[in-house]
């Protein structure tokens, strides 16, 4: 069985793309995407195009993007026909905002708009107090009368000091996109002192404490700016901390900041001397002291547990490892040496917080390394806490995909 795509152009002249039975299926399953490999024919479709969806006996099925160059060639946005792309873009942002004011309480940067998981595929949004930053990522979403859209409603629901947009060249490319250069796309202001993990006191208890400050500066660093990601997971991992920590793939100091409150002394490892700059300035926002030392995490590592040192606390937070399926095996041997060396290094009574980014790395994958880990350094392991991503980065259903970060506390015996 077949399925047939049909969309109506700006010039309301009709195109159809064959799709597989098996796309059908997927689509039916929950799932918003549609492979190229599921596709027959897509002649004549333009690049970008919002399409309706129909089964091969006509039956519709919903609303998608077209991509001319992605192996995602479809990606759902309605199960309703729309007519005006730009104007549901809108609303959907002012949706993705009013759920952010649902859920955060405790920070000044979130994620705004997750892509899938807001049903706006292709579209990144983060704020930095007054800052966004911006990520365009599909052929649909680059449109000219699309970024207007999410510029205008942004401006309208936010009102930024400054509105930053930051590029995948490499996406892009492989999206076919035209050229651009990250920089300032509205007002004047790409960068911020941001405040995380707010502690609201009781009324009785004192004043509210101000969490931890970073520097933001929208025109640097990984992703758009900083690892948002992980902001609950700091202050998870800040409630068990304790003595002599370890933060290794440090990065800008994020959990590393949040230990130094709990902790006695704490070491901060990273190979970017630049993310080690600012997790300097930012150690210095917050008066708080930490050695940071620049170099390689598995031969530093190595190094330390071969000179025997012990730590009560280590947090391994390293990149994600496996991009994609085949990079899954060499990915796990990286993860287990990792945690090995950890477990090892740990008193007893020692809490390892653990991390994966990496999609391609299952939750059951991960705590299955982590098992053999622990029984390879002779140590036992309970689990204190199972996390994932921030609440401001949604898991949509039906879509694993937009679930991706895994992080365990243990406390190691």
């Amino acid at each position: 069985m077949a399925m047939k795509v049909m969309v109506k152009s700006d010039s309301d002249r009709n195109l159809s793309v064959q799709v597989s039975a098996r796309g059908v299926a997927r689509l039916k399953a929950g799932h918003a995407w549609v492979y190229r490999s599921d596709i027959s024919s897509a002649v004549g479709t333009p690049a970008g195009t919002m399409v309706g969806v129909t089964d091969s006996r006509g039956k519709f099925l919903g609303t998608a993007l077209y991509s001319s160059s992605s192996q995602i060639a479809l990606r759902m946005i309605s199960r309703d026909p729309v007519g005006d792309l730009p104007a549901l873009v809108s609303e959907r942002i002012g949706a993705a905002v009013r759920y952010r004011e649902k859920i955060i309480a405790d920070s000044n940067a979130y994620r705004v708009v997750f892509s899938e998981a807001d049903f706006l595929p292709g579209l990144i949004v983060d704020r930095y107090d007054d800052v966004l930053s911006v990520q365009i990522l599909t052929q649909a979403m680059d449109a000219e009368a699309v970024r207007e859209a999410v510029l205008g409603t942004l401006v309208e629901e936010l009102k930024p000091a400054g509105i930053v947009e930051r590029v995948d060249a490499r996406i892009r490319e492989l999206e076919q996109l035209r050229v651009r250069k990250s920089g300032l796309l509205r007002g004047e202001k790409s960068s911020a002192v941001i405040t995380v993990n707010t502690m609201n006191a009781a009324p009785t208890a004192g004043p509210k404490t101000t969490g931890v400050r970073f520097h933001f500066d929208g025109m640097e660093g990984q992703k758009t700016g900083a690892f948002l990601d992980q902001r609950e997971n700091y202050a998870a991992a800040a409630k068990y901390a304790r003595g002599e920590a370890l933060d290794v793939f440090c990065y800008q100091g994020g959990f590393a900041l949040h230990l130094a409150a709990k902790c006695s002394s704490v070491t901060g490892v990273d190979s970017s001397r630049p993310a080690l700059e600012v997790a300097e300035k930012n150690a210095q926002l917050n008066g708080r002291e930490v050695e940071w030392i620049e170099g390689s995490a598995f031969d530093l590592l190595k190094e330390y547990a071969t000179d025997k040192r012990q730590y009560d606390t280590i947090v391994l937070d390293p990149p994600a490892f496996a991009k994609s399926k085949h990079d899954l095996e060499n990915a796990m041997r990286g993860y287990k040496e990792l945690n090995l060396r950890a477990l090892k290094m740990l008193r007893p009574g020692g809490v390892l917080v653990t991390c994966s980014c990496s999609f391609h790395v299952s939750a059951q994958g991960f705590a299955e390394m982590l098992t053999e880990a622990a029984v390879d350094a002779h140590r036992s392991a309970r689990i204190l806490e199972s996390r994932g991503q921030a609440k401001d980065h949604p898991v949509l259903l039906g879509v694993p995909e937009t679930g991706y970060l895994k992080c365990l506390i243990l406390s190691v015996s």
